[in-house]
Order: C-alpha cells, then structure tokens, then sequence
C-alpha cells in the first residue's frame, strides 16, 4: 500500500504539470482518468490542425486528454470575414461559415468556397433568372446585344457580373456558329458557352471558357447567372449602324437595348446626317416598341387578331354593317401607327412620322436612305418574344 501511494506521488505532479496553462498564445484542458492497469491514448486537438497519436505513457492505466485551440479575436475575425468577402464577393454567411470550418485561414477558406461554389451553383441552375441586364459591344462589321440573366437586381448591379455581360458581349463579336436571317445573326447560349475567354478582374481572372466563368460568378453571388441569349444586326455595306441602351449604369451596359441600320444608295454620300438621324432612331425603337417595319410586314396572324378584335368592340355600339366597317378600318389604321416603325410618329418630333423622317434624310444627303433592319431587346421580353416568331419570318418584325 505504501508502495502504491509512493508511485502516485509523481502522478499527482505530472497532472499539476499538466494542468497549468503555457503562455504560448493558446489555452489548453487537461483531464485525467484512471483505467486500471492499462495504458491509455494521449490525444492532443488543436484548432489549428487535429493530431492524435498514442503513447505508453505509464502501466498504471492513466488517460490524459489535452484540447487547445488559436484564440482569434472578434475583431480579425471581422477583419478576415471581411477580406474573405472582398476577395470572393461570396454570401457573407457562406464567408463566416468558410472561415469557421478552415480554422481562420483565410487561404484555405477561399478555396473551400470555391469548391462550395461549384455545387452550390448547380444546386441554383433550376432556379428563375428572370433579372439581368444587357450588354451591347459593336465594331465595323457588327454590333452585338447579350443577355445575362440572375435572379435579383442587386446581383445585376454589381460590378463583377456587369464585368462578366460586358466581356461576354466583347467575345459574342467572334461568335460565328449562329443562324443568320434577313441581316440579323442569332445568338444562342449554347454557341457561346464553350468560347474561351480571357478574363482580367480581382475576382475572376486567367482564361477559362465562358460556362466555367459564368458557374464561378454564380457561387460568388449566390444566385443563378445564365446566358439568356443575344442577337448580332450586320452593318451596311454603306450606311450608319446605330444603338442606343436605355436605363445604362455605365457604358454598353443596359435593360433595354435598340439598334438600327440605315443604309445609304450613293457611296460618296455624306454620313454626318445620317449618323444624327441615326441615334436618335435608335433612341425611337426603345422609347416606340415597334413590332414590325412597314405595313406590309404585319403577320396575317397578327393583323387578322387585331382585326377579329376592333370588330367585336364596334359591332357593340350597335351601328350598322357599313358604319362597323369604316370603324374596324379606321383603327387598324391606328394600330399600324402603333406597332409599324415606318407609320410611328417621331418621337423627337411627333408632326412627321418616320417614313416622312426618312424622306427629308434623302433629300438633305443627296441619296436615298432607308431602314435597312432593326431591334429592339428588353431584359426578360424580346428573347422569350423571338421564341414565338417562325424563322421565315424577319428577324427585324420580332425584336
């Protein structure tokens, strides 16, 4: 018994050992139980890293846990939150969660929400992207409007996904796996998605395809982001290609975009005009949502509905067959006002139509000047309202 109570004497002072905290930046617990005659484990967990490993520490069955753990302080963790979100633009939920699960290391965290990104991205590509914004790039041969579309527009008014629609658009100009009609090329999201492109911003740099960016940006906004399509409107081969983007948060990027196309017959014609008609035609094709260009372009669709329609609300007035007539005539002559570009008032200038515009450009320049296409897109509308048109059908009647 002596003995016994001789070789716990040690025991009892490796415990206080033990016990009494290392100013090392780190606090430490340590228990101790008693197994019998076996020896035990010594587990060591730390939050900076886990390490178990085993000893035979004495033949007299004694356990000793030891847990430690990095003490950060409420203020770097605000400050490595808020690094880890400038760094990935990702939810600051997901950021603090990062943080936690990667012991504060903010290098670790940043790619353990990358990884995060991916699946939470697919997890979100079901989802409606009924937001977005348009992103128009021109050049000699062509001007182009895109489509990227996100589920909020708080996401559509920050800065890396504006970034992402501008390049996206700068890319869709070397675009050529599309189907062209009438001078107006189509561009699906599918001849988009596997260009390769080069990208230069904080967040999202190197080259990678456009799918791979657009599923980065998307973890990092928390949102689904999608290519909602676009459409290309060749230039003349003489003449002015115009645009113009309505609700603009900085340049070639919008909500609703118009572009048009004048050509010009003479060669050696001036431009200068027609330039200056043309901006404000394009400003026309937002503001005026012209569906067709000339009367003779309506669908037989399109104007038999219209037709079945005036004459219902005119046989209501209970006037005679002939009266009816005259009525239904009168306003689909109202109708072609409202829907055909070349019958619309000027919106600059609303004592001549367009086709009277037109007219006097052809006389001030000496050559004839005329329509050549037009387009008019609206995020969430002139994609879906494409959809609905046959291809035989004018690109130009659709937009």
């Amino acid at each position: 018994m002596g003995m016994a109570r001789g070789m716990m004497r040690p025991l009892e002072i490796l415990y206080k050992r033990l016990s009494s905290p290392v100013k090392c930046g780190h606090t430490y617990s340590t228990t101790i139980a008693h197994e019998g005659t076996l020896f035990t484990m010594f587990t060591e967990n730390s939050a900076l890293g886990i390490s178990n490993y085993s000893k035979p520490i004495n033949v007299f069955g004694i356990h000793f846990t030891r847990n430690y753990s990095s003490e950060v302080s409420t203020s770097e963790q605000m400050n490595l939150i808020k690094q880890l979100r400038e760094r990935t633009s990702a939810p600051i939920k997901e950021v603090k969660s990062a943080l936690v699960a990667c012991n504060w290391d903010i290098e670790v965290a940043q790619k353990e929400l990358r990884k995060r990104g991916v699946v939470l991205a697919s997890k979100k590509s079901s989802r409606t992207a009924a937001e977005g914004l348009l992103a128009l790039a021109q050049n000699q041969n062509k001007a182009v409007v895109l489509e990227l579309k996100c589920e909020t527009d708080f996401v559509a008014r920050n800065d890396i996904f504006q970034y992402l629609a501008l390049s996206l658009a700068n890319s869709a100009l070397l675009c050529e796996g599309s189907t062209q009609a009438s001078g107006t090329i189509r561009l699906s999201p599918e001849c988009l998605e596997d260009l390769k492109m080069s990208f230069d911003h904080p967040k999202l740099t190197g080259e990678k395809n456009v799918q791979n960016a657009i599923t980065e940006v998307a973890a990092m906004m928390g949102e689904n982001v999608k290519i909602g399509g676009g459409f290309a409107i060749s230039a003349p081969s003489h003449g002015v290609l115009s645009t113009y983007l309505h609700t603009s948060p900085q340049p070639g990027i919008g909500r609703i975009a118009g572009i048009l196309s004048l050509e010009v017959e003479d060669k050696d014609a001036s431009l200068d005009a027609v330039q200056r008609v043309g901006s404000e035609l394009a400003m026309h094709v937002v503001a005026a949502k012209p569906l067709f260009l000339t009367k003779e372009a309506v669908t037989s669709d399109a104007l038999g509905n219209e037709r079945d329609i005036l004459r219902s609300q005119a046989e209501s007035t209970g006037k005679s067959q002939m009266a009816i007539d005259k009525m239904v005539e009168g306003r689909l002559r109202k109708y072609f006002e409202e829907v055909v570009l070349m019958e619309q008032k000027f919106i600059v200038n609303d004592t001549v139509n367009i086709k009277t515009l037109l007219d006097n450009l052809s006389k001030e320049v000496g050559s004839t000047v005329k329509i050549g296409n037009f387009l008019r897109v609206e995020v969430g509308e002139g994609l879906k309202r494409l959809e609905d048109v046959s291809a035989s059908e004018p690109l130009s009647q659709a937009a």
